[in-house]
């Protein structure tokens, strides 16, 4: 089972691509909603005042899949779609690539328009920092204190990441794990007397 992804960690550096007068600045960015990306567009738009086509690509997700390529108003599938393609070529997710071009006065024509925003995303992810993550699931593990012992041993023995806790008389600790041991861990949790486990939506 595949349980890893692979994303990059921060922003990318800004690059920029020239052809024929026309400048294209280049930008990756780690993003997990649309919030996200419009938040990103938002920004790049009062930045760079006056230019003419934000073109991008995202994908977001790690099993339910979601993605977009916009144009911008470029020619059909010259900007977005060679965008979009990078993305796939690096076998990324949750991330958004955007190319900003400012018309320098000479025509591309459609050939030249997808090796321009091609090669503006790949060098905007060739300066990015790529990660490989894992996909994990969270679990509720709920408890009374005096079985406090009984979870935190699993918890230690399985090196499970703990995300938040409640500690009163009545507990509740948020874990994770990595999906391919997710059932195992959630069998553990699930045969010990008096603690109940649930799936975190």
């Amino acid at each position: 089972m595949n349980d890893t992804y692979k994303t990059i960690t921060s922003p990318s550096e800004e690059i920029l691509f020239k052809e024929k007068n026309s400048k294209f600045y280049g930008y990756a960015f780690p993003v997990t909603s649309e919030e996200e990306i419009k938040n990103h567009l938002e920004i790049l738009r009062k930045q760079h005042y006056g230019a003419v086509h934000f073109c991008y690509a995202f994908q977001i997700g790690t099993e339910k899949i979601q993605f977009r390529a916009n144009d911008d108003g470029e020619p059909s599938n010259t900007a977005g779609a060679p965008i979009y393609g990078q993305i796939q070529s690096f076998e990324l997710t949750n991330i958004l690539i955007v190319v900003v071009r400012f018309f320098g006065g000479i025509k591309l024509g459609v050939g030249g328009l997808i090796a321009a925003y091609r090669a503006s995303a790949q060098m905007a992810l060739e300066v990015s920092e790529i990660i490989e993550k894992t996909i994990d699931i969270h679990y509720i593990i709920s408890f009374d204190y005096k079985n406090m012992n009984k979870v935190m041993r699993v918890i230690k023995e399985k090196n499970l990441e703990i995300i938040s806790q409640k500690m009163n008389e009545s507990c509740e600790i948020k874990i994770a794990t990595r999906k391919k041991n997710a059932k195992m861990i959630f069998d553990i949790f699930n045969s010990i007397f008096e603690i109940e486990v649930k799936l975190k939506e």
